[in-house]
This record gives C-alpha cells, sequence and structure tokens, in this order.
C-alpha cells in the first residue's frame, strides 16, 4: 500500500484541503480530508483525477508544424495527412506513437481513445499479423504507461458513391465482414481495451452502419459527425437527411455512442443526440487549426448529450486548453461569458471522456477507482493568485508536474520517466518526412 497527501485535491465534491489517499494494486482503497500528512508522500499543488484523451489520431501528430502559412481548408490539409499515411510502416509508427503518447502523459493524460484507420500496408494488402498496426499502439501505450482504447475504424468509401483510391487502401477490410474478422483478432488486456468506430457516413455506406453497430454492442462507438457543412451537403443528397438522421435510423446513436466534433448540427441533430444519450466529442484545438467552425456546445449539453474532449490532430496536446477553448469560443460567438463553469470543464477533461471510452472506474477520485493522480503546479507564474477552484479554468499543460497512473508514476517533476518525449518525436518525425519524400 502506498499512501499520498496532496496540498489541495479535486473530489467529487470539489477541491478539498488536505487529503490523504492510500493506494493499494492500483486502486484508491481510502480517502481522508482535512488531515495532516503525517509519513505520506506528498504530491504537490492541486491534484486532479487523470485526464482523458477521447479523440486522437496519433500519426497527425507528424503534420505539426507542416504548411503553417499555406491558405486552405479540411479538404486540402486532408492531401497533406495522406502524405504521412502513406509512409508509416508497424515499427514507425511505433516510435511516433510512443512519443506522442509521452507528450499526453506529460499534460497529465492517463488514457487516450485512438481513433485508428491505418491497418494494412501500401494497397490494402495485409501485414502477416493483420493488426500490426493496431498492436504498434497498443505497445506504445503500455511504454508510455497509460490506458489505450483502441476504436478500431471500419472504412469501406472514398465518399458518397465513390469508390477508394491511393492511400485509403490502406484504411480499408474491404467490407463490415472483413473488418470484423480482423477486429476480432485484436489482443485486449488490462489497460488494453478494444472499442469500435464508424470512420464518418461518408466513409461507410449506410448499408453496413448496422453491422459495426452491432458488433460495437456494449463497447464504445465513436464516430466523425459532420465535422464540415460539405459533409451534412453531401449526405443530404445521397439520402435525403442529415448525417446524424442516417445515423439515428440504423441505431447508432446511444449511450455507447461519442460523436465527434458535431460542428454542424441542425437543431433537430441536436435534439436526437442529446436525447438519446448520445456523448460528443469536442476537438477545439484541431477545429480551430482546420478551420471546422464552432460547434453548439451550450445547446448539446442542455439536450442531454455528456461533452468530453480530445485533441485529435495534435496541432495542441494540452487537455486545458481543449476545455477552455469550450467556453471560450462560446464567448466569441455568443459575445457572452459564463457559459461553462471550472467543474464542468474538468469533468469534460476527466470523467466524462474516460466514461467515453469504456473506462467507467477512471477520471474521479474516490474509493475503488483507479489511482490515476495529475498534481498541478500552483507556484507556477501562471496560477499565482488563482483560487484552487478556479484550476481547470487557467491552468495549462506545463503547470502539471506529476502524473500517477493506475498507481504507478509515469511522470516525476515534469519528465516523463521513460520515454524523452521530445527526442522520441523528434527522430520519428525527421525519419518520417524523410520517408515520406520518397514515396511522394
Amino acid at each position: 500500500m502506498t499512501t499520498y497527501w496532496c496540498e489541495w485535491a479535486w473530489l467529487p465534491q470539489g477541491p478539498q484541503p488536505g487529503v490523504r489517499f492510500e493506494v493499494e494494486r492500483g486502486r484508491i482503497t481510502a480517502v481522508a480530508v482535512d488531515v495532516p500528512a503525517g509519513g505520506a508522500e506528498q504530491l504537490p499543488g492541486m491534484v486532479l483525477p487523470g485526464l482523458a484523451n477521447a479523440h486522437s489520431h496519433a500519426f497527425h501528430r507528424a503534420l505539426r508544424g507542416w504548411h503553417t502559412g499555406a491558405r486552405g481548408t479540411f479538404w486540402t490539409w486532408r492531401e497533406q495527412m495522406y502524405q504521412v499515411a502513406a509512409a508509416l510502416e508497424p515499427d514507425s509508427y511505433y516510435r511516433l506513437a510512443r512519443g506522442v503518447y509521452a507528450e499526453m502523459a506529460l499534460a497529465g493524460i492517463t488514457c487516450v481513445g485512438e481513433f485508428h484507420y491505418l491497418h494494412h500496408a501500401a494497397g490494402g494488402t495485409r501485414y502477416a499479423d493483420a493488426n500490426a498496426m493496431g498492436e504498434a499502439l497498443a505497445q506504445a501505450a503500455r511504454d508510455v504507461g497509460i490506458r489505450l482504447t483502441l476504436l478500431d475504424t471500419c472504412y469501406l468509401a472514398g465518399g458518397f458513391g465513390r469508390e477508394l483510391e491511393g492511400v485509403q487502401l490502406r484504411f480499408s477490410d474491404g467490407d463490415a465482414a472483413g473488418w470484423m474478422s480482423r477486429v476480432d483478432e485484436f489482443t485486449v488486456d488490462e489497460r488494453i481495451r478494444l472499442g469500435a468506430a464508424v470512420h464518418s457516413v461518408r466513409a461507410v455506406p449506410d448499408a453496413a452502419i448496422p453491422e459495426v453497430t452491432g458488433w460495437a454492442r456494449g463497447r464504445p462507438l465513436h464516430v466523425h459527425l459532420s465535422e464540415q457543412r460539405a459533409e451534412n451537403e453531401a449526405c443530404l443528397a445521397a439520402h435525403g437527411c442529415t448525417p446524424t438522421q442516417l445515423l439515428e435510423s440504423h441505431g447508432a446513436l446511444g449511450p455507447d455512442t461519442t460523436a465527434v466534433h458535431a460542428t454542424h448540427l441542425s437543431a433537430g441533430d441536436v435534439a436526437l443526440l442529446g436525447g438519446s444519450g448520445t456523448g460528443v466529442c469536442l476537438c477545439l484545438t484541431t477545429e480551430a487549426d482546420l478551420a471546422d467552425g464552432i460547434g453548439p456546445a451550450p445547446a448539446l449539453r442542455v439536450a442531454g448529450s455528456r461533452l468530453s474532449i480530445g485533441s485529435d490532430g495534435h496541432s495542441v496536446i494540452d487537455p486545458f486548453a481543449e476545455v477552455q477553448a469550450i467556453e471560450s469560443y462560446q464567448r466569441l460567438a455568443t459575445e457572452t461569458r459564463g457559459h461553462f463553469a471550472a467543474g464542468e470543464l474538468l469533468d469534460a477533461a476527466a470523467e466524462a471522456g474516460h466514461r467515453s471510452l469504456g473506462w467507467t472506474d477512471a477520471g474521479r477520485l474516490e474509493v475503488g477507482a483507479r489511482a490515476d493522480f495529475v498534481a498541478i503546479d500552483l507556484g507556477s507564474t501562471r496560477l499565482a493568485g488563482a483560487a484552487p477552484e478556479a484550476v481547470p479554468a487557467v491552468a495549462r499543460a506545463d503547470d502539471v508536474r506529476e502524473v500517477i497512473a493506475d498507481g504507478e508514476r509515469i511522470v516525476h517533476d515534469r519528465a516523463h520517466r521513460a520515454v524523452d518525449a521530445a527526442r522520441e518525436l523528434r527522430d520519428a518525425i525527421a525519419d518520417l518526412r524523410v520517408l515520406g519524400a520518397r514515396t511522394s
């Protein structure tokens, strides 16, 4: 058993001073409030529950800093992303993902949902191990010490009524049956779980949606939804309904489902998502980077959708920046302050994110929960004078000083204990850009 004492800790009832936790076998077994440190190991500042990144594409991290001055849209950016996807193999993907996940750990993230669709070799040829790319991601998460929900993604079409082409062939299993057959071979363990994803209604024909949904029943199911107006227009032209309506008609909405982005929704779409208990994962920094737009976060919350956050394309890996943008973007859109309280922002980054990934025993500091602790340095210049209860609304990733995941310390004094994240990323991305230049 290990005992930790925190100057402050964010318990389910809010921030509390002088909190002692007893931890055994990776679980919190006792909590005491307003007690002296005694002989306990001390965690500095404000201790938050472990944070969850509910939407990641690890290989997109290689694009950070590319073409920063180029004009364009999501669709021109996608061509750059395809260049990276074309160059990756299991070994290079493992190296890149290990650096990405270490960067997440340094930001206080103890669990990630990897929306994984880069499955096969060039031309769609299967590796000897059909899940080699997914296994590379799982091993990277193990090495870093964070939990992973692999959201294995079905991707079957190049658009409504369009064949796959180019690098998209690497994403596809041919049909839903082929996807299910491969996914069933993936190995899980105590810290690696398996979920499913419909890449989007443009990439999975409507007839295949019930097959994916049926396989995923009881597991997390994620889907890119209405990120772009063009997707909505194409869906209306092909099916006479919105993407949300199409998913609802095939039974794909519900409490186990998370819609990612949900940026361009009608009032009816919001009602369908909230009324079904479908969660929504907002990826604000990526949505800003790609010029996607600002989604209706307050309306979704009121309708009944629990909000989580993701770093998506990793233009930034900072869960505090993501949740703070939920509030700040609404201020810009409405010219009104005060849409989300600090506790609501923390929920999006912690418990709601874990729940969307199938980890119902994490994201809060209470007896029985996983022993995930994120210690925020209250002595930083940024947080000087800030009230403890304001931390989720004002802290940033570089205020994270210590991270413990499942009772194991993975970050100490702002450094990852096993992986030099900066060097890992620098080397992996440099090699990848060389390979990308050759393949292009």
